[in-house]
């Protein structure tokens, strides 16, 4: 896809969720999706292949939530992938700091290709699993994020110790997250979030539907939580 091709287009999309950008923006985007598909053909960063779909899918799809960053705040991305939604946040607002975090190392590579060749700012990677990232980094963000990584109460379980008291949990869900909320209401009295707002939204110009999470930390979660590499998903609270 030539550059005017995807700009019109990620312009069009962005324009209806209410975003505007600068033509430096567009770019770091452009370029970030030529290394998004170069990569993807040696290691498996994404099975959306298709620029149309990369644009809607991956960069608005995450764009979603930039309403709830506000400058300065500490952003950590969990389970971050080929980098959703954290690089795509970072390119529309810098002014707040992201920590990008995921459990493959060739991933985080990737990720620090995008973000030297993007020259991007106030970024940065950790190769870790989330369990231990999260056993020592406990309420050192205001905003804790995650798409597509598990279940609401496993989730809630990586996130909510990261998160200072009055922080923010901005969990991506996709269509069907009623159960999920029912699901997670013990791991949320544990762990010391409450549910602020359950916002679902129709990605423009498509019938796909999301719907975001809003968990705000109202109290400390317990000293052993996360809990050890494997089980959150092996025993979940419930």
């Amino acid at each position: 896809m030539k550059i005017q091709e995807f700009s019109n287009e990620l312009k069009e999309k962005l324009r209806l969720i209410n975003i505007k950008l600068e033509d430096k923006q567009i770019e770091e985007f452009y370029n970030y999706m030529n290394l998004l598909l170069e990569w993807n053909e040696r290691i498996n960063l994404t099975a959306i292949t298709e620029p149309i779909e990369v644009i809607l899918k991956h960069f608005v799809d995450s764009a979603t939530i930039i309403k709830y960053i506000e400058d300065n705040k500490k952003i950590v991305d969990v389970g971050t992938g080929a980098g959703f939604p954290g690089i795509p946040l970072n390119i529309i607002n810098s002014k707040a700091s992201y920590t990008l975090v995921d459990s493959l190392n060739k991933r985080i590579n990737f990720l620090n290709e995008v973000i030297n060749s993007l020259q991007l700012n106030n970024i940065n990677t950790i190769h870790s699993r989330i369990e231990d990232f999260g056993r020592n980094n406990k309420e050192r963000f205001d905003i804790a994020t995650s798409r597509a990584v598990a279940s609401l109460n496993i989730l809630l379980e990586y996130l909510l110790p990261l998160v200072k008291i009055g922080g923010i949990c901005i969990c991506m869900k996709g269509s069907n997250v009623k159960e999920e909320i029912e699901s997670a209401s013990k791991a949320l009295e544990i762990l010391g979030g409450k549910i602020e707002k359950v916002e679902k939204i129709i990605l423009p110009d498509s019938d796909i539907e999301r719907n975001i999470v809003i968990v705000k930390k109202v109290k400390s979660a317990p000293s052993k939580y996360p809990r050890k590499a494997g089980m959150a998903t092996k025993e979940p609270i419930l």
